[in-house]
């Protein structure tokens, strides 16, 4: 499993209904994209759920190598990047994914932490996976990833309700969710 995050601010005045138009009108285009776990389309809007900003902040697991490239040198990054700019892309290799109970998916959350050069990363791995939070009846899913050229780890969870999404964590709306491959991907720890 690979996560992929890239995130677009916008200007603080944008009409963020030209994103939700965008999801809505182009988020169908991934619900079979081979080798895509998931795509939560997820957004920021500043001044909800306490964003600073504006926000379009995509996120992927991707269940393969070959569709995640697919994605990136194919049309559907070119159009992102000749609507936007090219975005600096995100990329974890995958530690652990839990399907929750949930079956809907409003809200994401994300947190990321370095690991600090003295710790051990194992341990460390090992206390995050404890965390992973699929055994709340609000889950949809979650996931565990690490960078290790920064040594930093990325838990990334979906949430039934925006309700349900912890304020110490970056909050998103997801107005939609790709799930091509979901029930591919590999659950519990990745090794």
């Amino acid at each position: 499993m690979h996560a992929m995050h890239y995130e677009i601010t916008l200007p603080a005045d944008y009409d963020m209904d030209i994103i939700r138009t965008r999801v809505a009108t182009r988020g169908s285009a991934l619900d079979d994209f081979p080798g895509l776990g998931l795509k939560a389309f997820c957004v920021r809007e500043r001044g909800v759920d306490g964003s600073p900003v504006n926000q379009y902040s995509p996120f992927y697991l991707w269940r393969t190598a070959e569709g995640m490239n697919s994605f990136l040198w194919g049309p559907g990054f070119r159009g992102l990047s000749g609507d936007f700019g090219r975005p600096t892309v995100q990329h974890w290799v995958g530690l652990a994914f839990e399907k929750g109970a949930a079956t809907t998916a409003t809200a994401a959350s994300k947190r990321t932490w370095r690991l600090p050069a003295d710790a051990d990363p194992a341990e460390a791995i090992d206390r995050a996976l404890e965390d992973l939070r699929a055994d709340r009846p609000e889950v949809h899913a979650t996931a565990l990833a690490i960078d290790p050229r920064h040594w930093e780890l990325l838990r990334f969870t979906l949430w039934s309700t925006p309700d349900a999404t912890p304020e110490d964590e970056v909050r998103y709306r997801v107005p939609h969710l790709s799930r091509p491959e979901l029930d591919d991907l590999t659950a519990g720890r990745h090794w």
